[in-house]
């Protein structure tokens, strides 16, 4: 059961453009306040990754909005807000309600999903973004509250849930890209739905087929090959050249760092 939900859409890590739309969301604030704590989460988890100018940056930001200041389009924080979500990478972030482990009667428990496989400084902007969106002035008070008491211990998250990471996305979904719509899982029989969702970009820019093994050798000559044809001096298209490069590049580093970690499990 969901008891909180929040899509931050953003530019992926090696493009040179940065874009921030608030996605769907569901952040309820009364009764248990799912949605203030999990807004809170997602800032302190967020908080430590930022560098100094993107803190004093974050703070004024935050003070906007708290003004109903808080205009879309705007430049904050190095990035362009907006509302269109055309092309733009997800991050998911949730509270869920889950069965406990065993079952027997047991409460359930609450679990915290956060996606990390973004910029931390896009979900700080969604965060506040969300809060702002909020319908009621009471509403945005409390998740504003929560925002700023979780800014004030970066990297201490809530107590009495259970803590899950999505490192590579959420499993099954299919990664938006440039020139892409929508985000979403697919048919049920989709041969991605386990797959990651940074593993399945990174393969799809490689190449590689959803049930195609990875292997380090076929990922260093797949690589090498699409570098080849993408840089100008070999008669790729000048345009569009280092980012084709660097999403090659980015793609290689994550598949190989994959199968490192699988061979030290």
């Amino acid at each position: 059961m969901i008891l909180a939900e929040l899509n931050v859409r953003h530019t992926r890590r090696h493009m040179p453009t940065r874009r921030v739309a608030l996605g769907d969301h569901y952040l309820p604030t009364g009764g248990p306040g799912y949605g203030a704590v999990l807004l809170g989460a997602v800032a302190a988890d967020s908080a430590p990754g930022l560098d100094p100018e993107q803190q004093d940056a974050l703070a004024r930001f935050l003070d906007d909005a708290r003004r109903d200041e808080l205009s879309v389009p705007r430049i904050a924080m190095r990035y362009r807000l907006q509302t269109d979500v055309h092309g733009l990478d997800r991050s998911r972030h949730r509270i869920v309600g889950e069965d406990a482990v065993g079952g027997n009667g047991d409460r359930p428990r609450v679990v915290l999903e956060l996606d990390v496989h973004g910029r931390a400084d896009p979900q700080l902007i969604g965060t506040v973004m969300a809060a702002a969106a909020l319908p009621t002035r009471d509403a945005r008070q409390i998740a504003f509250r929560a925002i700023e008491s979780a800014l004030a211990r970066p990297g201490v998250l809530p107590e009495g849930v259970v803590l899950r990471r999505l490192y590579e996305g959420v499993p099954g979904a299919r990664p938006a890209a440039p020139g892409a719509g929508g985000y979403g899982a697919g048919p049920a029989l989709d041969p991605w739905r386990s797959v990651p969702a940074e593993r399945r970009w990174a393969m799809e820019v490689l190449g590689l087929g959803a049930v195609m093994t990875i292997d380090r050798d076929d990922v260093q000559r797949r690589f090498r090959r699409l570098v080849r044809l993408a840089h100008p001096d070999h008669g790729g298209v000048v345009i569009g050249a280092a980012e084709r490069i660097a999403e090659l590049t980015e793609a290689r580093e994550l598949l190989l760092t994959v199968l490192a970690s699988q061979t030290l499990a």
